[in-house]
């Protein structure tokens, strides 16, 4: 089930990020992610979250946040991957948002085709200026 964050879900969801974050940016030193939970866990609850809720266990598999149309990220807890809960997430946003943008590392390639899947385009390229990686910016709409 896929319903709007609460409160609660603070403590499940930046679990979700930290651990997310340094598996599949593995490029990224970890410290980078553990220097940044503590202000990414007092901006999350400002940003537009919808979590993915499993219907029997009420464990929080997954989240994707929203600043506008801005996609900060989809997170999936790494047992619930390739299940097409990210799938389910975008497809609710979707449904919400006539135009989305995001920015991806050009490393995470699984990223990219997962978004290139999904009818977003690469439509420039900078560099992450925390990270010094470079990223691909991407643009969907209806």
């Amino acid at each position: 089930m896929i319903r709007t964050f609460r409160e609660k879900d603070l403590f499940a969801i930046m679990q979700i990020w930290l651990d997310t974050n340094i598996k599949v940016h593995s490029f990224i030193p970890k410290d980078y992610w553990t220097d940044n939970y503590a202000m990414v866990e007092n901006l999350l609850p400002q940003a537009e979250i919808y979590v993915y809720e499993d219907d029997d266990t009420k464990q929080i598999d997954a989240f994707i946040g929203l600043t506008d149309n801005y996609i900060e990220g989809i997170f999936v807890r790494e047992a619930s991957q390739s299940r097409g809960i990210g799938k389910q997430l975008l497809n609710y946003v979707k449904q919400i948002k006539s135009s989305m943008r995001l920015s991806v590392y050009q490393k995470n390639t699984r990223a990219i085709t997962f978004y290139q899947r999904e009818q977003f385009v690469i439509c420039s390229e900078n560099i992450d200026d925390s990270t010094n990686e470079k990223e691909f910016n991407m643009t969907w709409s209806k």
